[in-house]
């Protein structure tokens, strides 16, 4: 499976790779382009476009992608996941941002994250681990 979505990620971008590689796709391959060239980049190389206008899984009303993802492959019956999707959305989406305490810390982390790592994959390959930490977490509770 490839997945391509905009380059320096963020909240979404960070999650929704850590959800397709832990979930639905262990070998997926994600490419991160230049906003402009990400849905033709997804045609040519016949893969799937996230977070993103026009982007095949993306925000949906309310939904931020990540929450989209964990509906389109039928992720919704765990509970660590969709309490971890909680967060996500709150750090996701500005509106909601007070939704959930741990949102704030999870946004600064992606937004501190682009100045300390200035290539994308190394950020996901280091930001991955907080969301292995955030779901083994939530799986002491569920």
């Amino acid at each position: 499976m490839k997945c391509v979505t905009r380059e320096r990620p963020t909240t979404d971008r960070i999650a929704c790779p850590w959800l397709i590689r832990r979930f639905i796709d262990s070998d997926a391959e994600i490419m991160y382009v230049a906003p402009d060239e990400m849905l033709a980049t997804a045609e040519r190389e016949g893969g799937h476009s996230f977070d993103a206008e026009g982007a095949e899984f993306t925000h949906r009303g309310p939904k931020c992608s990540f929450e989209v993802l964990i509906d389109e492959f039928g992720l919704g019956e765990d509970p660590a996941l969709v309490r971890l999707a909680r967060i996500v959305h709150a750090a996701d989406v500005s509106d909601d941002l007070g939704s959930e305490p741990e949102g704030v810390g999870l946004l600064a982390m992606a937004i501190g994250g682009l100045d300390v790592e200035a290539d994308d994959q190394r950020l996901l390959e280091r930001a991955s681990f907080v969301y292995d930490a955030l779901y083994a977490y939530f799986q002491r509770s569920a």
